[in-house]
C-alpha cells in the first residue's frame, strides 16, 4: 500500500548507518509490543485497527446516519488531537468544492473548539442560525478550554434552536468512559456518547470514535479506512524484516539524519487535499518528540504553492533541513490541457497533457533541486487518495513515531510541556484555585 524510497538521502548520510539501527529498532519495536518501555500506559492505539469490531463500527454508523438524517451541518468541537485527524481524512477524501454546492449529499461538518477567536465563534453562531445542525463534543475531560467553551456556546444555540428533544438527538458526546464535565454531562441529557479509551492519546485517537464518527457523518467508507490500517499494521509488525518494514526504515533514517544535523523535517505533498494530513502529522511527531531539550522540528509545506514563497529558504538556507515527500500515485479525475491557437502564455508545450503529469514532473524536478542544493529527500508514495491508502498511512506515521521517539529517548507518549501554557492563563483569567499563581504572574507583569 505505502513504498518508501530513501534514496534520496543517500549522499548526506549512509545506508549502512541506516541499517545499523536494526536493533534499536527491534528493541523499540519489542518495547512497543510488551509495554516495557516509557508511555507504556498509553499503547492502545498500537493494535487499535485489528481489534475494532463489525459492531463498533456498526453502532458508529448507525449514530452518523441519525446525524445525516436530522443534520444540514455537524460541528465538531475539539483540539489537538480530538479534531486533526478526523478533518485530515475528510479533506483527503472530500470534493473540494462540494461545501458550495446546493445538492448535498452529506451535512457539512465544521470545526469549533480549536481556537479561542471570538470573531471566529460569533460568524460561526451566526452562520447557524437558519441551519439544522448537531454537534460532536470531544474531549476526554470536558474542562479543556477551548472546546468546553465552544461547547457551552453550541449546546445552547442548539436547545434554544431546535428544542430540547432535537438537541439529544443530534448532539454526541466522545468523552470517557465514567468521569469528567463531559461524560456527567452527556449522562445527564442522554446524548448518545462514545468512548475515549484510557490508553489512547489524542494524537493518536483518529481510528477511535473521535474520528470515525465525523468521518462516517461526512459520507466516507470507515470499514475501508479501518482495513487500510489494520493492513498496515501487518506491514509494520515487529516480526516483518527490517529491510521490509516501511515504518522502521522511516524512523531509522529519520534518526540518522538527526545525529547528522538536519534537525527540521518538511512534509511535504503536492496535493492540496492532504493539507490537514500535514497538520495532523505535525502534532504527532512535535508532541511525540519534542522533549528533553530534543527532537525533530516538524514543519509542512503544501507545493507547488509554497515554491514560490518557502522554495527561496529550502533551496538556499540553513542546510539544517530534510524533505519527506508524500506522492499519490493516481487522481481520481482525468483534465488535459488544451490548445490554444494564440499560444500567449507559451504553454502549447502541455497540450494533451494530463495536469497530473505537469504536477508529477514539478514534484521530480524539485526533488532533484533541492537535493542538489543540499536537502535530503524521503518519498512515500500512496497509491490513491482514497480510505484504504489514507488508513495505511496514518499507521504507517503512527507507528514509526512510536518507534523513532524510542530511539530518540524519549517518552513519545505523554506531553508535560503543553501544560505551562494553562496554568499562566488560568492565573490570568483569575479561575478558583490559581489565586497563588495569579499573584505571582501578576508581580512579573
Amino acid at each position: 500500500m505505502i513504498s518508501l524510497n530513501i534514496e534520496k538521502t543517500l549522499g548526506f548520510i549512509s545506508k549502512e548507518n541506516v541499517f545499523a539501527y536494526e536493533a534499536q529498532v527491534k528493541a523499540a519495536q519489542e518495547a512497543l509490543e510488551n509495554g516495557t518501555g516509557k508511555g507504556n500506559d498509553f499503547l492502545g492505539w498500537l493494535h487499535l485497527p485489528s481489534s475494532i469490531t463489525k459492531e463498533h463500527l456498526a453502532d458508529l454508523k448507525a449514530t452518523a446516519q441519525t446525524l445525516r438524517d436530522n443534520c444540514e451541518v455537524v460541528v465538531v468541537a475539539g483540539i489537538g488531537g480530538s479534531y486533526l485527524g478526523a478533518r485530515a481524512v475528510i479533506e483527503a477524501l472530500s470534493n473540494s468544492f462540494t461545501w458550495l454546492q446546493d445538492k448535498k449529499t452529506a451535512p457539512v461538518i465544521l470545526y469549533a473548539g480549536h481556537n479561542i477567536g471570538e470573531d471566529y465563534l460569533y460568524e460561526l453562531t451566526e452562520y447557524l442560525k437558519d441551519k439544522k445542525f448537531g454537534v460532536i463534543n470531544i474531549s476526554k475531560s470536558g474542562t479543556t478550554t477551548e472546546t468546553a467553551l465552544a461547547f457551552r456556546l453550541l449546546k445552547k444555540q442548539c436547545e434554544d434552536q431546535r428544542g430540547k428533544d432535537m438537541a439529544k438527538k443530534v448532539i454526541v458526546a466522545i468523552t470517557d468512559a465514567k468521569k469528567g464535565a463531559a461524560r456527567v454531562t452527556a449522562d445527564n441529557e442522554g446524548y448518545k456518547s462514545f468512548i475515549i479509551p484510557d490508553n489512547v492519546g489524542g494524537r493518536f485517537s483518529v481510528l477511535t470514535p473521535v474520528g470515525l464518527l465525523p468521518i462516517a457523518i461526512a459520507g466516507f467508507d470507515i470499514e475501508k479506512l479501518v482495513a487500510g490500517a489494520v493492513a498496515m499494521e501487518k506491514a509494520c509488525g515487529k516480526d516483518v524484516p527490517f529491510a521490509e518494514n516501511p515504518a522502521a526504515i522511516y524512523a531509522a533514517t529519520r534518526n540518522e539524519l538527526y545525529k547528522n544535523g538536519k534537525k527540521i523535517e518538511i512534509l511535504v505533498n503536492y496535493n492540496p487535499k492532504l493539507h490537514y494530513v500535514s497538520e495532523w502529522w505535525k502534532q504527532l511527531y512535535g508532541e511525540s518528540e519534542g522533549k528533553e531539550n530534543k527532537g525533530i522540528f516538524p514543519a509542512a509545506v503544501d507545493f507547488s504553492t509554497d515554491l514560490h514563497s518557502m522554495g527561496q529558504w529550502i533551496q538556499e538556507g540553513e542546510r539544517t533541513i530534510y524533505e519527506t515527500v508524500i506522492s499519490v500515485e493516481k487522481t481520481q479525475h482525468s483534465l488535459q490541457v488544451p490548445s490554444d491557437e494564440a499560444n500567449l502564455d507559451g504553454l502549447n508545450f502541455l497540450a494533451g497533457k494530463h495536469v497530473d503529469e505537469v504536477n508529477k514532473m514539478a514534484e521530480l524536478g524539485t526533488q532533484l533541486a533541492h537535493v542538489d542544493g543540499g536537502v535530503p529527500n524521503m518519498r512515500i508514495v500512496i497509491p490513491a487518495l482514497n480510505e484504504e491508502s489514507i488508513g495505511g498511512l496514518l499507521y504507517f506515521f503512527e507507528i514509526a513515531c512510536g518507534i523513532s521517539g524510542y530511539i530518540l529517548g524519549v517518552n513519545p507518549f505523554n506531553q508535560p510541556g503543553v501544560e505551562a501554557y494553562k496554568k499562566n492563563m488560568f492565573a490570568l483569567l483569575n479561575k478558583p484555585g490559581y489565586e497563588e499563581e495569579s499573584k505571582a504572574i501578576q508581580a512579573r507583569l
